[in-house]
This record gives structure tokens, sequence and C-alpha cells, in this order.
């Protein structure tokens, strides 16, 4: 009975949401707000299913590193399968549609659209989870992804319909949805961390062999920038701000923390404004401030309507690699 208690007393208490948690995931979020300029600085000259591979495939060999240094246990079971999804949204599908969304439209016109991505995962952790929030959340998660949809026709052309690479970055959203939710279920099996790097394994002779074929049909040449934007793209989007975003996480309180990725979209309409120059449409801050307000209150009715506790086992699954190397817990 003492050597549990022991235990318990050993596990460190959520800091403040004001503190540290807070701090690493803005970190996170301010790591992953540059995907969408950057990658549009990328396509301008590199073909997007280079982009789209190329960036996983950096990001796996990182990965591969660090689950080796750090001796991490294999997946059992179905955890494989489970995997698959998670690597299916955030390695695969995300990355690609986007990056051929990105070939049309500007960085300030994917942001708004992504900008249901933090709605659109708390639908889909509602359904895979099968909870019943309250008709607020069903109404503003639609009201969003309306506004979203409109504001996608509007900026069309002269026509009001949407266009191919509107339909390409609703597909990213819901397949990055999915990935996070599935991921969130699996993180506290296996670790936040691990997840996302065990999907970029599973997905790595996927995407080298992508990548490959876009070398052969097109290989790839650009600029210092556009390189830099690239390489961006494969160590710190794929790779290292998922390693802040889920050490806030870690430190919590994690309900909070998580609605700090409501900021995300209009930090790339800020980079796409200051890096790109891209022109700050009225039309453009409007819908963005719409389609954030819409998520934003999806998002808080559904944790108001689910409260999650945070457990010892939530802070002993979130530790970094860092942390797995020294043996040391969450500080």
């Amino acid at each position: 009975m003492s050597d549990h208690n022991s235990a318990i007393k050993r596990m460190p208490a959520p800091l403040s949401p004001s503190r540290s948690g807070l701090a690493w995931g803005l970190l996170g979020v301010a790591a992953f707000s540059f995907t969408v300029p950057f990658t549009r600085v990328a396509v301008e000259s590199m073909s997007p299913l280079f982009i789209g591979s190329g960036r996983a495939v950096i990001a796996a060999v990182l990965a591969a590193a660090a689950l080796i240094i750090t001796r991490q246990h294999l997946p059992r079971g179905n955890q494989w399968l489970r995997l698959a999804v998670v690597a299916g949204g955030v390695v695969v599908g995300f990355p690609l549609l986007t990056s051929f969304a990105l070939t049309t439209v500007s960085a300030s016109h994917g942001a708004v659209v992504i900008a249901l991505l933090p709605a659109a995962t708390a639908v889909a952790a509602v359904m895979r989870g099968q909870e019943r929030p309250p008709l607020p959340f069903w109404i503003m998660a639609s009201v969003g992804a309306l506004v979203a949809v409109a504001f996608a026709s509007l900026q069309g052309g002269e026509s009001i319909r949407l266009q191919w690479s509107d339909l390409l970055l609703f597909g990213a959203v819901v397949a990055a949805a999915i990935g996070y939710a599935e991921g969130g279920l699996l993180a506290r099996e296996i670790g936040s961390w691990q997840t996302v790097s065990w999907a970029l394994v599973l997905a790595a002779p996927l995407m080298v062999a992508l990548t490959t074929i876009a070398i052969v049909d097109q290989p790839p040449t650009g600029t210092p920038t556009q390189w830099a934007a690239f390489a961006y793209l494969g160590v710190v989007s794929m790779f290292l701000g998922f390693f802040a975003w889920y050490r806030g996480l870690a430190i919590g309180p994690m309900a909070q923390v998580s609605q700090v990725q409501l900021t995300q979209p209009a930090l790339s309409i800020l980079w796409a404004a200051l890096i790109l120059h891209e022109e700050l449409t009225w039309q453009t801050i409007i819908g963005g401030i719409a389609v954030i307000l819409c998520a934003g209150i999806a998002v808080r009715t559904r944790l108001n309507r689910v409260r999650p506790t945070r457990s010892a086992e939530d802070c002993a699954v979130e530790s970094s690699p860092v942390e797995a190397m020294s043996g040391t817990n969450l500080p």
C-alpha cells in the first residue's frame, strides 16, 4: 500500500495553464502556423507530390532515430491498424492535399478553410468516442463549416462556386481531423510523440515511393529560400512541432492547452501577409474571424460537456523523447 502511495506522490502535478503548459502549446502552434505559408513558397518551383511526400520522408528518418535511441517498444495487435489511420490522415492525406491545393490558392485563403480543423477534430473525437455533446456543439460546428464553404465559394473567382483546390483543402481538414482524433486515443496507450513517430515510420515506404516518382517525373529545383521552406516542412511541421505541442498537452491542463490551436489560422494569415506579401482583404479577415469563433465555441462546448480529468496515466504517456532517454518525468 505504501509503495502504491509513493508511486502516486512521485507523479508531478499539472502546472498552471498560464505557465509552461500554455507556453509549450503555443510554441507548437506557432511552429505549425508556418506550414501553409511555407508550403506556398515551396510549390512555386517544386512539385506538390514531392513536397507532400518528401517532407514526410525527412520526418520519418528523424522519427525512426528518436524511436531507436529511446528504445521504444513496438506497437501491438490492432494498434498497427489504428496507426495506419493516423498515418493516412496526418502523414499522407493532409500534407499531400494541402500541397496540391496551395498551387492555385493563396496561403491566407488556405488558412481560413483549414481554420475548421479544431472543430472538425472535435466532431471526429465525438463520433469516435461515441459522445453525446449538446445541440449547441453541432450547431456551431455546422455553422463554421457553412461559413468556410461560403468564404471559399465567394473567393473562387467571378462565379460563386467551389474550386477543386477548395475541395482538396476540405479533404485535408477531414483527413487531419480523423488522424488527430484516432491519434489522441492511441496516444493514451503508447504515448503522444510515439504515436506520431510510429505513424511516420509506418507510412515511410509509401512516401519514399511517392518521393521517388516525383523526383523522376520532375526533378526538384528551387532557390535557397524555397529549399529552406521545404526543410522546415519536413523537420519542424512534420516532426519537431509535435514535440512542443504534445509536451504542452502533457503539462496541461489538456483542455485549456488544446484551445491554443485556435490561434493557428490567425497566425498563418499574418505570416502570409508578412512573408508572402499577400493582400489582407476584409473578406479574408471577416471569414477567418467567423470560422475561428465558430470552431472555438464548438470546441469549448464539447470540453464543458466532457470535462476530462487529468490522471496520473496521462502524465506518464505524454513524456518527450528527451525525458524518455533520461528516465525522468515532466517537471
